[in-house]
């Protein structure tokens, strides 16, 4: 049976040893299911993978069936940020450790991607964010993001104090390191570290997890992700917001940071019979040592 996927981006991790020929390797094995491949421009200035079609984000998102990942889920996100919008689904194949949502082994890729080609396989939908940093009334910021929404106190200041609103109503006032608003997908990242729960990725919530309280019973907190959550920066020097790999610093006194819910999904594939408790337990290693 024919490949379901007729036209396939690669977009790999560049400066990752090896990459270049795992790249090629892939790129080979696509052709033989039938698939049409074209190399992602970045991947391929940083590569010198030329042989094949070169297209940049925008143009894999109008003219591509999928786009293939090899790295991280740090690169998975990057690209998938952007290729929401136009719905093109994305396969993660990790060179390294396995990651939360690119789950594929380079080593067993043959084995796991032929099937998926062919249609057999878990879709994983998951909402993003949607940021803004307003000032004075007008935005100066503005960021989709995946994991998460940090606001930190700056390097070498003390606590900030932030003023919290969900959907118009005040929440708290908050005198911490800062606070991070994550999506299940982030939950298992910065606001892990910081003592928030899991969320399941289809749980349709957010979780507020404040970065080392000033107040210990400020805790964090689980919220509907279909409202809009404001932060207000009070007092502090030096804060700064962070939107996954993007930020902005030196935010000042009366900026207010609204995050809502994206327009927009990314939309995962996983091989046939995945399971979200099978990643937490290979990433956070659970059961070790019992027998």
């Amino acid at each position: 049976m024919k490949s379901q996927f007729r036209h396939v981006a690669l977009i790999g991790k560049y400066h990752a040893a090896g990459s270049r020929s795992a790249l090629e390797t892939i790129a080979q094995f696509l052709n033989a299911q039938g698939c049409d491949v074209a190399i992602e421009k970045d991947t391929a200035t940083s590569t010198g993978l030329t042989q094949y079609p070169i297209l940049d984000v925008a143009a894999i998102g109008a003219q591509c069936d999928l786009a293939l990942v090899v790295g991280g889920d740090g690169t998975m996100l990057g690209i998938g940020r952007v290729l929401a919008k136009f719905g093109v689904p994305l396969i993660g194949i990790n060179q390294g450790r396995l990651g939360f949502i690119t789950d594929i082994a380079f080593d067993d890729y043959q084995t796991v991607l032929g099937p998926m080609l062919k249609g057999d396989f878990e879709e994983d939908r998951r909402w993003m964010m949607q940021a803004q940093v307003m000032r004075d009334g007008r935005c100066v910021f503005n960021a989709t993001a995946m994991n998460d929404v940090v606001v930190n106190r700056g390097a070498t200041s003390g606590m900030v104090e932030l003023r919290v609103e969900v959907d118009g109503r005040f929440l708290a006032n908050q005198r911490a390191d800062g606070l991070i608003i994550a999506s299940p997908t982030g939950s298992t990242a910065y606001a892990l570290s910081a003592g928030g729960p899991l969320l399941h990725p289809s749980i349709a919530g957010w979780v507020l997890v404040p970065i080392a309280p000033h107040t210990l019973s400020n805790r964090p907190i689980v919220l509907a992700d279909t409202g809009e959550i404001t932060v207000e920066i009070v007092a502090g020097r030096d804060a700064s917001a962070n939107f996954d790999m993007q930020s902005l610093a030196s935010l000042m006194h009366g900026d207010r940071i609204t995050v809502k819910r994206s327009d927009y999904q990314m939309r995962f594939l996983h091989p046939k019979g995945w399971s979200y408790f099978d990643t937490l337990r290979k990433k956070l290693h659970w059961n070790e040592g019992v027998a």
